[in-house]
């Protein structure tokens, strides 16, 4: 939100060319971003499968409008979801009054009316300075309490947080700390991380992409270096790095690397806003058509679109919510991952929320070694109240051991994989299910395994036209593991 001068990205130049060694970044070492580095250079992102993620508009891309002018603008372009800064004039019929935390009861109500009357959601506010004391900050927490926003976007400029953490607490509305460049105090992501480690997980970035950039750093190391601590996304993209001659264009066009950034962003299991905020002042008065073309990129990269997510994530974790176990054993999950690790004895783990009929199902699996033997059932009919459930719905096995019918990839005691295509115990394998009417397809890594017209088969006597989906737990010996699991159903 500010422009640097020629003289002060020299300056900028000077000071982060040797900076990792100081006071503000105690406890980060030239070693851990390093390693950090090293890691991402590993990351091989054209792999990742992008996740859907939620697109706000950061009102500052309007700056030149009202907040009320706004509202429209980002209606005309698709998107719902608003972070509106402190200080944009309210409306052209209010001359001096500016959308705030000083906004007066009655202020609020017509801000709110006018969002519902749009469809709109105010999803984050900043970036706003408050002092280190009750009054101030709490002023702040209960304006955002009121108007419904869930994270506070700002840039302390004191380094207790105690009562920040206090006020979180008591409000449960995240803060996430935002990096413009030198002179802020968080212009470096190890300097961010160095004030909310340690602290209530709802404290932490908000990861300003562009001014990354300004600072001569590259998004994906700096996402990599705050994982589990982003909150908020500021994105942008940016021709060039440095201040004096680059300028934030669409997404795709600069050299931020969007790709590897929304890739990062799923690894990680970011569950927040892409905030848009496009700052190139040549387009100021009108940056709709570049927004426009920066969504359509974000559009194409993306994987997931249209598919749920049915191992739910709520409040900060993974949750077990919609599914039902039948049988010995059970599903251990890692809250935070999202990782499903079987043990016990035999059993079926399964989505009790909805039955499927033509759908394509996505998921990763890992085998802790080559004795691993688990599957995914498709279309089971009915609640498991017993075993009867295998002779009335398929299942595609993993059990890189078996042989045939019997091996990974195999609609099992069916129908054989045409080629093996899993990847060696402990990497994660990417398995793609698409079952319409009777055709059954299943990909494993990306190769073509099953491509078969399902019938009553072995085991099966028949199957459903629709079902639940179910994943079977083997034994504690040799475990299984899943993670992302996603349906897309087709119409």
């Amino acid at each position: 939100m500010k422009k640097y001068t020629c003289l002060f990205t020299i300056f900028l130049a000077f000071v982060l060319s040797d900076c990792s060694g100081t006071e503000s970044q105690k406890g980060i070492s030239e070693q851990d971003i390093s390693d950090v580095k090293e890691a991402v250079a590993r990351t091989n992102y054209q792999e990742v499968r992008i996740r859907e993620f939620p697109i706000a508009v950061q009102c500052w891309t309007f700056r030149k409008f009202t907040f009320y002018e706004t509202l429209q603008k980002v209606k005309e372009l698709g998107i719902k979801y608003l972070q509106p800064y402190p200080g944009q004039a309210l409306h052209s019929d209010m001359p001096g009054v500016k959308f705030d935390h000083n906004l007066k009861e009655d202020q609020i109500k017509l801000v709110k009316s006018w969002l519902k009357d749009q469809g709109l959601s105010l999803v984050s506010y900043g970036v706003v300075g408050f002092e280190n004391n009750e009054e101030s900050m709490g002023k702040v927490f209960e304006f955002a309490r009121k108007m419904g926003i869930p994270t506070i976007v700002t840039e302390p400029e004191y380094d207790d947080f105690s009562l920040i953490e206090q006020m979180v607490k008591k409000h449960n509305i995240n803060i996430a700390i935002h990096n413009h460049p030198e002179p802020s105090k968080y212009a470096r992501p190890e300097t961010v991380l160095k004030h909310v480690k340690g602290l209530d997980w709802r404290i932490g970035s908000c990861a300003d992409t562009g001014h990354w950039m300004r600072a001569f750093l590259k998004p994906v190391e700096a996402l990599r270096l705050l994982e589990g601590r982003i909150l908020d996304v500021h994105l942008k993209d940016r021709n060039d790095f440095g201040t004096e001659s680059a300028y934030d264009v669409p997404f795709g066009q600069g050299k931020a690397n969007i790709h590897d950034i929304l890739a990062e962003l799923t690894l990680q299991n970011f569950r927040g806003y892409l905030s848009i905020e496009h700052e190139n002042p040549d387009e100021v008065d009108n940056p709709s058509p570049s927004i426009r073309k920066g969504i359509e990129y974000i559009k194409g990269i993306t994987y997931f679109k249209g598919y749920e997510e049915i191992l739910h994530w709520s409040y900060g974790r993974f949750s077990k919510h919609g599914w039902n176990h039948y049988g010995s054993g059970y599903f251990e999950l890692d809250q935070r991952t999202g990782i499903l690790k079987g043990q016990g004895g035999m059993g079926l783990f399964w989505y009790s929320a909805k039955k499927y009929k033509d759908f394509i199902l996505e998921l990763d699996y890992k085998c802790a070694d080559k004795f691993t033997n688990s599957g995914i059932f498709i279309r089971v009919p009915e609640m498991p109240i017993n075993n009867d459930y295998i002779y009335h719905s398929f299942e595609i096995q993993i059990n890189d051991a078996g042989k045939g019918i019997h091996k990974t990839g195999a609609v099992y005691d069916a129908e054989p994989p045409r080629i093996d295509a899993f990847k060696e115990c402990g990497e994660w394998n990417r398995l793609k299910i698409t079952f319409k009417g009777n055709h059954l397809n299943v990909e494993l890594n990306g190769k073509m395994v099953v491509d078969w017209d399902a019938e009553p088969r072995g085991k099966v006597k028949d199957f459903a036209v629709e079902g639940y989906i179910g994943l079977q737990n083997h034994d504690s010996r040799s475990p299984i593991y899943f993670r992302n699991i996603f349906v897309k159903e087709l119409l």
